[in-house]
């Protein structure tokens, strides 16, 4: 067929047919929409194609819907966790000392100290504390053959046998990560002698102690 006898280009039929079609689809749903409900409760008009509709679910019986698992369904996952935790931590002070709402839990930029069962204790700073319930980790930044050094410990692993707080910063961080720690001006370097204050601290107190002991029982012996 040729069109330029026509008078109008292939491009032009193609349009007119396409703008034909997107017609039909406008008119399709609005000939099938439901008519509006009248205010005085009447019984509103209906087109035949309305009429069949509902004529043809008249036939079947609706049933009511079946309840599921899920409309008394109870998570039973934080049960679990905290009866696992309580496993790995029955006293509660690991639990306690990572704590968000406790004033004397360790906080970001104190200085830890974490003994294992498989290696020398490790002590640096206190870079990140990620809470994931039994998976609740720490992020220590130390320093090892005087290279800077990261490791993270979980904190309810049973390898891990003692954390103790050796230092804490006077002042709150405003971060919940100390990630600036990695940069040179900011790297706090060796804690060894933060560890050795504390060691020689704690030896003080229970030499104290020790001797307090002696001295009230020699009193007891005497009497």
């Amino acid at each position: 067929m040729n069109f330029a006898v026509i008078g109008r280009p292939l491009g032009c039929l193609k349009a007119a047919l396409r703008q034909t079609r997107q017609q039909r689809a406008w008119q399709r749903p609005l000939a099938t929409a439901a008519a509006p409900r009248t205010p005085n409760g009447t019984k509103p008009v209906l087109t035949s194609r309305q009429r069949d509709r509902e004529e043809r679910l008249s036939r079947f019986e609706i049933y009511p819907e079946l309840p599921t698992v899920r409309t008394n369904f109870k998570d039973p996952m934080p049960a679990l966790r905290q009866a696992h935790i309580t496993t790995l931590d029955p006293t509660g002070a690991r639990t306690h000392l990572f704590a968000k709402d406790q004033a004397d839990a360790a906080k970001p930029g104190d200085v830890l100290m974490v003994s294992t069962k498989t290696g020398e204790p490790f002590s640096g700073v206190l870079v990140e504390i990620r809470r994931r319930g039994v998976d609740t980790a720490i992020l220590l930044r130390g320093q090892m053959m005087k290279t800077s050094v990261e490791s993270w410990f979980k904190v309810y692993s049973p390898t891990v046998t003692a954390i103790n707080i050796i230092w804490r910063r006077p002042k709150r961080a405003r971060r919940a990560r100390l990630t600036y720690m990695r940069k040179p001006e900011h790297d706090k370097g060796s804690v060894d002698h933060l560890v050795a204050a504390w060691k020689k601290e704690r030896s003080t107190l229970r030499t104290k102690s020790g001797s307090g002991s002696s001295v009230r029982q020699h009193k007891a012996k005497g009497k």
